[in-house]
């Protein structure tokens, strides 16, 4: 039936890996190094964002969550694209994540940007490939779990040949 309300449950294990001896002796004496995991899925090196202390190699979770912004709305176009009849040969988006920090209170996200460059065959319905974003937009999981605006100012281009 539509409408029926459906549960996911998602559990990851986020371990701590940076304690060089002295655990949370100061602020300087531990890496704000980490392991994110889930079962059966290879583990993301994570740390804190290199202006917090963090290793500028790892991923940071400002990162992720950009990152998870970005894949599930390309995840719903290209869904809805196929539905469309939209023929999509190539996408790749430049997302962008803009946060303020307020000193001891801490920080949060103010915008995220999406500039996904997509490429269709050519004689496809360009309008429609470009109008399919919003409606991503709307359907995103993870857009509408956020407070804070997120943006996506697409680019469509044409191309003669599927590659292949």
């Amino acid at each position: 039936m539509a409408g029926d309300l459906r549960r996911h449950r998602y559990e990851v294990t986020v371990e701590w890996t940076g304690n060089l001896g002295e655990g949370t002796a100061s602020y300087t004496a531990y890496e704000r190094s980490h392991s994110v995991r889930a079962a059966g899925k290879t583990p993301i090196a994570a740390s804190s964002d290199p202006s917090f202390r963090g290793d500028p190699a790892r991923w940071n979770p400002e990162e992720m969550l950009v990152a998870s912004l970005s894949a599930c709305h390309k995840l719903w176009y290209l869904h809805l694209c196929a539905q469309s009849g939209v023929i999509v040969t190539d996408y790749v988006d430049s997302a962008v994540g803009e946060m303020e920090e307020q000193g001891e209170q801490g920080g949060r996200f103010v915008l995220v940007t999406l500039h996904p460059c997509v490429t269709i065959t050519a004689g496809g319905n360009e309008a429609l490939a470009a109008a399919l974003h919003q409606s991503a937009h709307e359907k995103c999981f993870v857009a509408n779990s956020v407070n804070f605006p997120v943006i996506c100012r697409p680019r469509i281009i044409a191309h003669a040949t599927m590659a292949g």
